[in-house]
């Protein structure tokens, strides 16, 4: 039969919560991030794109190159993206797994865990896609050497 929790039980439990609620806020904030990166990806690509057809020689041979590398890092940044947003979903089942756990009197402190590890490997490879893509960036930064006119 369902008994009603006490008081301290679930106050016992939310403070439990609290660390992957915090780890939650983390993931949001890279999020955040990762969709403005990806909406500037995404508007110089249209920009390299108006660009193309008019171009020849060399400068058509750079819009080229770089158009490959925007349309590397958007796949970088939306496996970042899809990395991050499962780790905010197994978060969440963390979060509920735990409330459901002490409601239900069950024992499945290993699910839990599994859960909690599973999140944060999750979220460890959305942060090394984020740092590939950072530094598929700093490629198209770069200035070209017959730019800088050294003598």
């Amino acid at each position: 039969m369902f008994s009603t929790p006490a008081v301290t039980t679930i106050a016992q439990t939310i403070q439990l919560s609290l660390s992957p609620v915090f780890m939650l806020a983390g993931i949001g904030a890279l999020l955040n991030v990762l969709a403005g990166r990806l909406s500037r990806v995404v508007d110089r690509a249209r920009a390299i794109e108006q660009l193309h057809p008019r171009s020849t020689g060399p400068e058509h041979d750079r819009h080229v190159w770089e158009l490959r590398l925007l349309d590397r890092r958007m796949t970088v940044i939306n496996r970042a993206l899809v990395l991050a947003v499962s780790s905010a979903v197994m978060t969440c089942l963390v979060v509920a797994g735990l409330f459901v756990a002490e409601l239900a009197k069950l024992h499945i402190g290993t699910v839990v865990a599994i859960s909690f590890i599973l999140a944060m490997a999750l979220l460890i490879a959305a942060l090394v896609s984020f740092l590939i893509e950072v530094r598929m960036s700093l490629t198209a930064i770069h200035i070209r050497p017959e730019l800088l006119e050294r003598g």
